[in-house]
């Protein structure tokens, strides 16, 4: 579903992303995981389409998104980090906004948006004005639109900032069944002990370069810890890349 070639973001000297190789099958649920400032968020937007690479390309099932990027773009729910909401606007009307983005027909959007709104707790505040919402509410709803038009990818930044305990819980039970039914899910995140939980493999970035790519199992054979847990794994590949890196 996903293929990165050398995908390269550059800010005049400073290599935010560098020469990036990546492919992501359909129906796997992949954690992307680096420390603050590695090129998670840009590798994020120029998969999504929202950043143009320096150099590289950006491949969604097959096809490259510079080519025909809103083609490329039906097939993809994207729910950033920061997600951007029209506060004057109800949830229903958001919801209505973005399914006419996607030109879905009104039976479809009926049936669809009912579902997410229950699904999501949000059926009973529909009509509210989104300005009112809390912030866990607000990040239901972006995820919510995100699903509206039934993508084949779905890319995460930062799920579960905002949600409460059972928020989390039916987040992290909704990823896995969108990953068992096909749906590929691109999840960046910090917290380590999800990714652990729910992935299927995990990619690390760290100073704009993927360090490691494999499942648990693989990543802690590359660290060389036996049975130690993703964080310590995470800690070492990282520490072995910044010693490198220093010695060059």
């Amino acid at each position: 579903m996903i293929k990165l070639k050398d995908l390269t973001k550059r800010y005049g000297t400073t290599h935010a992303v560098e020469a990036l190789n990546l492919e992501v099958p359909d129906g796997e649920l992949f954690g992307f995981i680096g420390p603050n400032g590695a090129g998670k968020t840009t590798t994020i937007r120029m998969i999504g389409g929202l950043l143009a690479p320096t150099y590289g390309q950006v491949y969604i099932d097959g096809v490259d998104i510079a080519a025909d990027p809103v083609g490329v773009k039906r097939k993809i729910g994207l729910i950033p980090d920061r997600p951007f909401l029209y506060e004057k606007l109800t949830g229903n009307e958001f919801l209505r906004f973005t399914a006419d983005l996607f030109e879905l027909n009104q039976a479809d959007f009926l049936d669809k948006s009912k579902e997410l709104l229950n699904l999501f707790g949000l059926w009973d505040r529909a009509n509210e004005l989104i300005e009112a919402y809390s912030h866990g509410m607000k990040q239901r709803l972006i995820m919510s639109a995100a699903l509206l038009h039934e993508p084949r990818l779905l890319i995460v930044d930062e799920p579960m900032v905002g949600l409460d305990p059972r928020g989390i819980k039916m987040v992290r039970n909704l990823f896995r069944h969108l990953a068992e039914t096909g749906v590929t899910v691109f999840m960046s995140t910090h917290t380590l002990s999800l990714a652990e939980e729910i992935c299927d493999r995990i990619g690390i970035i760290n100073n704009g370069k993927l360090v490691a790519t494999g499942t648990i199992a693989e990543l802690q054979s590359a660290a060389r810890l036996g049975q130690a847990n993703l964080e310590q794994a995470f800690l070492e590949l990282t520490q072995e890349q910044a010693l490198e890196e220093t010695h060059n």
